[in-house]
């Protein structure tokens, strides 16, 4: 059975892809017979289906299993959580590193190379948002429970680590500070520890984020083909997408973003309930943590079931305003001078050391480089489904170069600054002042800690945690979303209910994770579920420059016979 034909306005006749608008003017459309959902179960049994049986059973039945094995066998499972992540990063952390600085180069290579004229959409298509529009929602998407936990606690262990210098034992390095360290030096240890940190959440991320983003948005606007991982593999694999292959990228895509989605949520429910303990004294346990899950869960539940417009659009207005101006505050009633000139100097060493940062081999700062770096690189890229399909879907009408750039740059930034305002500070306090009290502090409590040394701590700390419960609530709802599509054969509009089970999902590996092994079995899932995932990118580097380079570039010319 056909697809549905439609004509984008040059009369090319386009693929009819479920939520996926048409491309306008000329593009190299992929011919294909499969239709959207024609695989998928439909009915009404008290609520409404519509899924991708394989896709959908397979990971539904797996995560829940996994669930279930975790929460009956938590004393079991904590040492081979802590094992599988320590093994993992051990001897793979120079496969992470390589495969982030390809992303990187690619993303480069793209803007200067002609490719980079391609517009995605087709090439008459204009842009679904303008500058400012399109700018405060790439603004949103780097914003996230990530930078709340490690805007203070990242450049102040770092730091501390840096000026504690390095140490040896059997022969091997026992420290945590990055590269050779700086033993003594406040000033170059400062430096080291925001360049680190910057390194973290720069460059090499959004790059990550950048390469989903635009495999996922040239095969569904310009190629015509529905917003999945599988649609990237069209190149490789052909019609066979649409069967077994096609089936576990997505089961991978499904899983690394449940996984990164739980860390991330993890992370936010420990740091939430260590900020209700330091202002309230309420206890910060597991019972603590799991009751907030639960709450902000329900909370992300009545979210989907409100709808998008009235639900996560509205929290994440209410987040942005928070964000900007818990930032803007610190910035004013913080050490304002040596944050704006922080943040100028912090990328001067973040572009200094960024050659060693990156280099994946014969590192000796073994433990910065596998506990830090390749975890996080594990950690964005199970969030890379998630956030990629996001910036694709905002990001049509965008010339491949401008897509880049702004994607590549402008989160980058944002980050460079929220990390010069909030670690900076907290340095600034330690060397300054002198007051050790967030380098002391657990990594939960440290943003609370920092907080409290500036005017209006209790309100500045009570939005602290808000904004963490509203990243929360919004970033559950949005990866729900994304699952649900993956899972739906890449329908965009599937039944509410089934974003409501997904994000019930996420709820439960968050408590089944923290109550099995705490932050380590977090870390090892998300390290476990981006090793196999970043394969899957890997290829999609291949066929993102072959998927361009079949498009047109420039409008042909038409030639006229005066003779």
């Amino acid at each position: 059975m056909k697809q549905p034909e439609h004509r984008s306005p040059s009369g090319q006749p386009t693929a009819g892809a479920e939520g996926v608008p048409p491309p306008e003017g000329p593009s190299d459309l992929i011919e294909t017979d499969y239709v959207i959902g024609q695989d998928n179960l439909t009915g009404h049994v008290k609520i409404d289906l519509d899924i991708h049986g394989k896709v959908f059973g397979i990971s539904a039945l797996v995560t829940l299993l996994f669930v279930l094995l975790t929460l009956a066998l938590q004393s079991e499972v904590e040492p081979l959580f802590t094992g599988l992540r320590n093994w993992l990063t051990g001897h793979l952390s120079w496969f992470f590193l390589l495969s982030a600085n390809v992303f990187v180069v690619l993303c480069l290579a793209l803007v200067v190379s002609p490719l980079g004229k391609v517009r995605i959409g087709g090439l008459d298509a204009s842009p679904d948002f303008s500058y400012l529009s399109w700018f405060s929602m790439l603004f949103a998407a780097g914003m996230g429970i990530g930078l709340m936990f490690y805007g203070v606690s990242e450049p102040m262990s770092h730091f501390s680590s840096a000026m504690g210098g390095t140490a040896m034992e059997n022969g091997v390095r026992t420290d945590w500070a990055p590269l050779g360290a700086a033993a003594g030096n406040a000033q170059e240890s400062a430096r080291l520890s925001m360049a680190a940190t910057i390194f973290h959440w720069g460059l090499h991320p959004w790059a990550i984020y950048a390469i989903v983003a635009l495999a996922l948005a040239i095969f569904a606007f310009n190629k015509g083909l529905p917003l999945t991982m599988r649609s990237i593999f069209y190149p490789i694999l052909g019609e066979r997408i649409w069967g077994w292959p096609g089936h576990v990228i997505d089961i991978l895509a499904v899983f690394a973003t449940l996984f990164g989605l739980a860390t991330s949520l993890g992370l936010g429910a420990s740091q939430a309930a260590a900020g209700l303990g330091y202002l309230f004294g309420i206890p910060d346990g597991n019972l603590t943590m799991m009751l907030l899950i639960v709450g902000i869960t329900f909370i992300a539940i009545l979210s989907i079931v409100a709808g998008v417009d009235k639900g996560v659009k509205r929290l994440s207005q209410l987040n942005m305003v928070l964000a900007f101006l818990l930032l803007a505050f610190v910035i004013v009633v913080g050490p304002t001078l040596v944050i704006m000139t922080g943040f100028f100097d912090s990328l001067l060493a973040y572009a200094t050391y960024l050659p060693a940062l990156s280099n994946p081999f014969g590192r000796e700062d073994a433990n910065f480089s596998q506990g830090w770096t390749a975890f996080y690189w594990a950690w964005w890229i199970s969030w890379s489904p998630f956030v990629g399909m996001f910036i694709a879907r905002i990001s049509r009408g965008r010339t491949v170069r401008e897509f880049l750039i702004a994607v590549l740059l402008v989160p980058s930034l944002v980050s460079v600054l929220w990390m010069s305002a909030f670690g900076g500070t907290g340095i600034h306090q330690l060397v300054s002042a002198g007051f050790e009290g967030v380098q002391d502090a657990a990594l939960e409590l440290q943003l609370f800690v920092m907080l409290a040394e500036l005017p209006l701590a209790a309100i500045t700390s009570f939005i602290g945690i808000v904004l963490v419960v509203v990243f929360f609530i919004t970033s559950s709802d949005s990866g729900s979303l994304v699952i649900d599509t993956i899972t739906a054969g890449g329908k965009v509009n599937a039944p509410k209910p089934q974003r409501v089970f997904w994000a019930t999902v996420e709820g439960l590996i968050a408590i089944a994770l923290l109550l099995g092994g705490g932050l380590a079995a977090l870390q090892a899932m998300a390290v476990s579920t981006g090793l196999p995932f970043t394969l899957v990118l890997l290829v999609g580097c291949y066929t993102i420059v072959k998927g361009l380079m079949s498009e047109p570039r420039s409008k042909p010319v038409l030639k006229t016979n005066l003779g």
